[in-house]
């Protein structure tokens, strides 16, 4: 599975790399990092899509996670991939409007990595 990870805080990467050591070994997952929204298209474009899944902070200069959400649902890729935003504000209003824009999840910071990876078994992909 590819997952494209999309958040300013560049040592979100070596954190997820920890964290998903073993299924990084076993080849089951394998993760591209962005950090900013405007990378982040530029890397879906870049890898031809082959990002399943998608895990971008709402928060971050330029581009906010939830503008690149609402242009990656509205691309219409095929398959869309599935995207789940993560945040440290866990307020309504953002929860909200990441759902009305196509959001397949949410997450709040500190992401809990034993729960995304309940979530990403869940997705089934």
């Amino acid at each position: 599975m590819n997952i494209l990870v999309v958040d300013d805080e560049k040592d979100i990467q070596p954190l997820f790399m920890q964290r998903f050591r073993r299924e990084i070994k076993n080849g089951e997952i394998n993760f591209k990092f962005a950090y900013s929204g405007e990378e982040a298209l530029g890397a879906m474009q870049n890898y031809l899509h082959e990002a399943v899944l998608i895990l971008s902070d709402i928060n971050m200069p330029g581009m906010s996670g939830l503008e690149l959400l609402e242009r990656i649902k509205q691309k219409n890729h095929t398959p869309p991939p599935h995207v789940m935003m993560i945040t440290a504000y866990g307020d309504k209003e953002n929860f909200e409007k990441a759902m009305e824009l196509g959001a397949d999840d949410f997450l709040t910071k500190p992401v809990d990595f034993k729960s995304l990876k309940e979530k990403i078994k869940a997705f089934g992909i």
